[in-house]
C-alpha cells in the first residue's frame, strides 16, 4: 500500500510517498471523491510542476486535514496507484474495500457542493451531487468507520456517524442504504444480495466493467480485472458471489450488452 506523507514538520517531506506492507502499514486517512479534469497520477507526483495541476488541490486539502487530525499518512486513489502496472491496479481494486475499512478516517470531497446550499431540499446540490451517483463511492461510503463530508472549498458539511442524527437520515434517504449500515456499521453481508444490488442500481461508471469491479468488496469476493470484457465482468462477479452465497435473487440483476450508460438494472427493467 502506497501512502503520502501529510505533515510539514515531520521526518519526511510533505507529499513524499512510501510503500508499506502488512503490519507495517501506519495509521492513515483516505480520500473519497469523483474524478475530474487534470487529475494527478502516480507519475505526476515525481514532477516538479505537479502543484500547478487542478487535481492537486484535493491532495493538498487531504494532507492539510490529515495533519490537523494528527494523521501522518494518507491514501488517494488517483496518485497512490501506479496504473501502468496491471498487477498493481488489480491488487489495489481487490484490496480497496479493506483499505477504506482500515482507514482512521475517510474524507468525502464533494467538488460540486457548497455549504451555503440547503442540504434538505429536494433540489439541493448536496442531494444531486455526482458523488452519490458514481459506482466506486458506494463502498467508500459503507466501508470506513468514519466518513467526514467536505464541500468544494473543503468546508465541513457533516459526519456520517456524527452527532447530527438528521445528517445520517439524509444520507439514508439519498442512497437507500439503511442507517444501521452507515452509522452502526452493520456488515453488508448481513443484507441480502438483492438489497446490496439495489444500492448500486442507480450508480454509474465510465467503463462498464467497473460496475462489477466496484462491487467486489461489497460482496467480499476477489476476481482478476479484464478491461475490455464489457458486461461479461458482471457475469463473472455473479459467479464469484454464487460460490459464497446461495442466493438466486442475484440473477434478478444484469448489465445489458447495449447499455451505454454503464448502469446496473433489474432484469425486468430492460427485458420488458
Amino acid at each position: 500500500m502506497r501512502l503520502i506523507y501529510t505533515r510539514t514538520d515531520g521526518k519526511h517531506n510533505r507529499y513524499e510517498m512510501r510503500e508499506f506492507f502488512g503490519d507495517t502499514i501506519p495509521k492513515y486517512a483516505i480520500l473519497s471523491h469523483t474524478w475530474g479534469e487534470d487529475e494527478v497520477n502516480f507519475k505526476d507526483m515525481q514532477d516538479r510542476w505537479v502543484k500547478k495541476k487542478e487535481g492537486f488541490r484535493k491532495i493538498l486539502y487531504t494532507c492539510e486535514q490529515a495533519q490537523r487530525d494528527g494523521i501522518d499518512w494518507a491514501w488517494i486513489d488517483t496518485c497512490c496507484i501506479d496504473k501502468s502496472s496491471s498487477a498493481e491496479l488489480s491488487e489495489a481494486i481487490n484490496s480497496m474495500y479493506a483499505w477504506y475499512h482500515s482507514s482512521a478516517t475517510c474524507y468525502a470531497y464533494l467538488a460540486d457542493v457548497l455549504t451555503d446550499d440547503d442540504l434538505v431540499t429536494e433540489q439541493s446540490r448536496f442531494r444531486g451531487s455526482r458523488w452519490f451517483n458514481r459506482s466506486w463511492t458506494l463502498q467508500e461510503l459503507i466501508a470506513p468507520r468514519e466518513v467526514k463530508f467536505y464541500d468544494k472549498e473543503w468546508r465541513h458539511i457533516g459526519n456520517e456517524a456524527g452527532p447530527q442524527n438528521g445528517f445520517a437520515k439524509l444520507l439514508e434517504e439519498i442512497t437507500g442504504i439503511p442507517k444501521d449500515c452507515l452509522v452502526e456499521h452493520r456488515s453488508p453481508s448481513s443484507y441480502s444480495v438483492a438489497k446490496r444490488m439495489s444500492w448500486a442500481s442507480k450508480r454509474k461508471c465510465t467503463r462498464i466493467e467497473d460496475i462489477a469491479y466496484s462491487l467486489i468488496g461489497i460482496f467480499n469476493v476477489n476476481m482478476p480485472l479484464l478491461y475490455g470484457e464489457g458486461a461479461k465482468a458482471f457475469i463473472r462477479l455473479q459467479e464469484e458471489i454464487m460460490k459464497e452465497i446461495d442466493d438466486h435473487s442475484l440473477y434478478a440483476w444484469t448489465l445489458p450488452e447495449n447499455d451505454t450508460q454503464s448502469e446496473l438494472k433489474r432484469y425486468t427493467e430492460w427485458r420488458g
